[in-house]
């Protein structure tokens, strides 16, 4: 074989394992900046990995990020967060974070939309997850999302329950496959409360705050829902 052919297989086979150790490094510092609440350098660097799990870890910042903005801001972050984590389905039709991603933003986008969009956006949502835990069985946001979506839309009533087929008596399962998968996830423990509230069990609420509010507040985001969940369970005292 010419020594050219070798010498270009060689830099080819180089590349490639310099593109894949960057963006193996990639992802974890953009996913810090993301802890630190730096949302929009952590969706720039994500997304500049051009992979499926960076364009999710992307998606995730928008949607998380739509927390420090104006509501009338919020909209079009999600429909940025939607956007990026359908390209992450392109590129990676088996990534389970991607399809969760694409669940978290219609999920948050159904909350800006009219009656109809919200219910046709709530069926995606309900597929994506269902895609994403058949993908990853231990996917535990998952499970809390799940739980949430039986929440909130039971709560909407008998016409949202029954276009959507959500079921009061798989809320609480949903939460009790999460919670043993991340036990020291704050986050779990504060969306339970939140979807025990929507079903008007403010006992039950008040016990999954305190728990919450037990564990460490590592990341600036579980820093901020520990001080929301501080004045929620004073407000149900």
């Amino acid at each position: 074989m010419p020594n050219y052919v070798l010498k270009t297989r060689l830099l080819t086979t180089l590349a490639a394992l310099l593109l894949g150790q960057t963006l193996a490094a990639g992802l974890p510092d953009a996913q810090v900046l993301l802890d630190q609440g730096k949302w929009q350098d952590a969706a720039n660097s994500a997304a500049g990995l051009k992979s499926a799990e960076g364009y999710a870890l992307a998606a995730q910042s928008y949607t998380i990020g739509a927390a420090l903005l104006p509501d009338n801001q919020k909209k079009a972050q999600f429909e940025k967060a939607q956007d990026l984590a359908k390209q992450a389905i392109k590129l990676d039709a088996n990534s389970a974070s991607a399809h969760f991603e694409l669940a978290r933003a219609d999920g948050r986008l159904a909350q800006y939309s009219g009656i109809m969009q919200s219910l046709g956006l709530a069926g995606e949502v309900k597929r994506e997850l269902d895609t994403a835990i058949k993908l990853n069985p231990n996917l535990a946001g998952a499970y809390v999302a799940l739980g949430l979506w039986n929440a909130e839309l039971t709560a909407k009533g008998f016409i949202a329950t029954r276009a959507t087929g959500a079921d009061r008596g798989d809320i609480a399962p949903n939460f009790e496959k999460a919670i043993p998968l991340e036990p020291t996830n704050p986050s779990h423990k504060m969306e339970y409360a939140n979807a025990l509230i929507l079903q008007n069990n403010k006992t039950a609420a008040a016990v999954q705050l305190q728990k919450m509010i037990a564990l460490p507040a590592n990341t600036f985001w579980e820093k901020r829902d520990l001080e929301t969940s501080k004045a929620k369970l004073a407000s149900l005292r």
